[in-house]
């Protein structure tokens, strides 16, 4: 990116890409922010509208894979801008025609063009840059996912509170609409098999799979805890209500830090750019259950909480490019199934085990399975020699085939062919005068032999190198 009318381009349409996704997550996460004001307009309970969240999650989770491998065809320029269309008039529409039957039918509708959007929207990035900053690019799109909850959701909520819910919901559909346009005008239309971004660059099966069982553990211990961070806030650490504000955003503007780091270690430290947030995300939920009474360890953990958790989508997203199997799409389809599985598994699992040992036991079991996650991840993922100044992810030949060097570099005889032979010993071998009428080939140095070939019909009298 250095300025020519096509990088320019490119990053302009990278801006409306991190806009959808700064969108999309908006409107995901909303409702929580409005609960009592949606609640008392549609005349429904607090726990009804909390199944917007819930169902929306769900949908994604479910139909992610099969709906991105029935529109895989689909040039990217295309299907993005259709996917926004969809949000724009299911959210817009929704919010203004009907009641919360309406509503919880235009937020299913909104989920499931998003579930197909994440699936295509970081190939996509990847693909209109060089590969050297595959991570970069897609640090970039889940940088504007990382904004909805600093920015976004704040003020919606906001908007909500002075103006009215519906309001907040056609503002956020607003910024969609000038994404798609974005999209629309600036991504290049190209077929999904194109690019270097269409497949995984180092395809591996294994790590593949090894991967998506990281994503599931760690992100179900995440949300183990995650769920009830308000909680443990106030009634755990003794925070005031007030005060849950400040460190909410703390956490927010932490992981704009997170997700510029996972960008960089991404191009440069693959293997490091995963195993990174894993162990702190373990470390800092197990640190959290033991300092919970201590308000300023808990101030840096939620911090630190927020810098790592946001690398993760970043960091695993950017490794699914290189070890896919196959198709980015399908694998990043499968990746945002897993993620959304371990949201919904780990608030089921914290609200299963709130019971037995409290809010502060649900922070000592999702840490503990972070951990294994982070175990599994280090002891099963197979680390490669990294090239100068660079952490390399391409497996290393085996010993056996690196011990093969051609003939001609090692200090044995080289067949030439039934009737010529020329044995090379370097340390001893003096070279040998050309034969009067050779001409040696321009600008080719030839190597010490010890023998001059035999007469070969309709060739040279000259040496062979």
């Amino acid at each position: 990116m250095r300025g020519t009318p096509t990088d320019a381009r490119s990053v302009a349409a990278l801006g409306a890409l991190m806009l959808a996704a700064f969108s999309y997550l908006t409107v995901e996460t909303l409702p929580v922010g409005l609960l009592p004001v949606i609640a008392a307009d549609l005349g429904v309970s607090l726990s009804a509208v909390g199944m917007l969240v819930t169902g929306y999650g769900l949908t994604v989770a479910i139909f992610s894979l099969p709906l991105t491998r029935l529109l895989r065809g689909v040039p990217r320029r295309h299907l993005i801008t259709g996917l926004l269309l969809i949000f724009v008039v299911s959210t817009a529409g929704t919010v203004v025609t009907g009641g919360y039957p309406v509503l919880l039918a235009g937020r299913v509708v909104t989920a499931l063009s998003q579930s197909v959007f994440w699936a295509v929207a970081a190939p996509a990035a990847a693909a209109l840059f060089a590969p050297r900053m595959r991570g970069r690019a897609v640090a970039a799109v889940f940088g504007g996912s990382s904004l909805a909850p600093v920015l976004g959701v704040p003020a919606a909520t906001w908007l909500g509170q002075q103006a009215g819910w519906r309001i907040a919901f056609l503002a956020v559909a607003g910024l969609a609409l000038l994404a798609t346009a974005g999209v629309a005008l600036l991504l290049p239309t190209s077929s999904p098999g194109d690019g270097h971004a269409a497949v995984g660059s180092e395809p591996d099966p294994r790590a593949f799979r090894l991967l998506m069982v990281v994503v599931a553990l760690t992100i179900t211990g995440v949300f183990t805890a995650y769920t009830y961070l308000t909680p443990f806030l106030t009634e755990v650490a003794g925070f005031a209500t007030g005060s849950v504000g400040f460190l909410l955003m703390l956490y927010g503007v932490a992981g704009l830090g997170g997700v510029a780091v996972a960008g960089y270690l991404s191009d440069r430290a693959p293997r490091t750019s995963v195993l990174l947030p894993v162990g702190l995300l373990a470390v800092i939920s197990l640190g959290l259950w033991l300092a919970a009474h201590h308000q300023a360890a808990v101030i840096v953990l939620v911090a630190l909480w927020g810098f790592a958790l946001p690398q993760v989508p970043s960091a695993f997203q950017s490794r699914v490019l290189v070890i896919a199997p196959g198709a980015t799409d399908m694998a990043s389809a499968m990746l945002s199934s897993a993620f959304n599985l371990g949201i919904a598994g780990g608030a089921a699992l914290g609200g299963a085990l709130l019971p037995h040992g409290g809010i502060r036991g649900d922070y000592l079991a999702g840490g503990l399975l972070v951990a294994v996650a982070f175990v599994v991840l280090a002891f099963f993922s197979r680390p490669t020699k990294p090239a100068p100044g660079r952490e390399s992810t391409t497996p290393q030949a085996p010993a056996r085939d690196r011990k093969k060097a051609p003939a001609r570099d090692r200090n044995e005889a080289v067949t030439r062919g039934p009737r010529e032979a020329v044995t090379r010993h370097p340390k001893d071998a003096a070279p040998a005068a050309p034969t009067a009428g050779a001409t040696p080939d321009r600008g080719t140095a030839l190597p010490p032999v010890t023998g001059v070939e035999k007469d070969v019909p309709g060739e040279s009298r000259r040496p062979r190198p």
